[in-house]
């Protein structure tokens, strides 16, 4: 499995079956509680390209986010919606001083889970394009762009997340202005849970 090979299946209309094989097959992967409120299942990562399965579910435990759910990438996004329905909101941040309502925030992942770290940026944000997406469309995302992934409430999506990485970019998120730096273990799924997360996505592929 490759970022080259998925991304083809997915531009060929293969990639529902594809990821029913990966689901139903020998190797069950691995599940992690994401703080953006989703459930990811990482499959590939390997020279700066990633592979992963996410999942928005209200049967499986959330995550909380201590910053807040706007965010950006240090990669570039290609993102295909399996089922359900994703919005991709857009964040449109300007920095500001006394008027600031939020702090930009460093996200550095590890093994062991993200260490997060205040920066001296301080910033406005509002609401700017939204976009819908439905089973079978894919959108792409820029590195570098603040926006939100949300998920109507009590609905329930699924999607493959595509990323290559950018070169001088970093993953940051907006947080509270006085907010300090922390760590933020993984809170890894256990056999019953990742069993169930791959039981509601194959139900609704098959």
């Amino acid at each position: 499995m490759s970022y080259r090979s998925v991304y083809q299946r997915v531009r060929d209309g293969q990639a529902r079956s594809w990821a029913l094989g990966v689901l139903t097959g020998a190797a069950r992967p691995k599940a992690v509680r994401h703080p953006l409120g989703f459930v990811c299942l990482p499959l590939e990562r390997e020279g700066g390209e990633g592979v992963c399965l996410h999942l928005w579910s209200d049967s499986l435990k959330h995550a909380e986010s201590t910053t807040s759910q706007i965010h950006c990438h240090s990669w570039d996004l290609v993102s295909h919606v399996l089922y359900g329905q994703v919005r991709n909101v857009h964040a449109v941040v300007t920095d500001a001083g006394p008027d600031a309502t939020h702090r930009v925030f460093e996200v550095v992942s590890g093994a062991d889970g993200d260490r997060i770290s205040p920066t001296g940026r301080t910033v406005r944000h509002a609401t700017g394009l939204v976009e819908l997406f439905g089973p079978g469309d894919t959108y792409t995302l820029s590195a570098d762009r603040f926006h939100s992934s949300v998920v109507p409430e009590g609905g329930e999506a699924a999607t493959i997340a595509l990323g290559r990485g950018r070169p001088g970019s970093r993953d940051l998120s907006l947080g509270p202005l006085g907010g300090g730096g922390h760590h933020v273990p993984r809170e890894h799924l256990n056999a019953e849970e990742t069993a169930l997360a791959v039981r509601l996505i194959t139900a609704r592929l098959t």
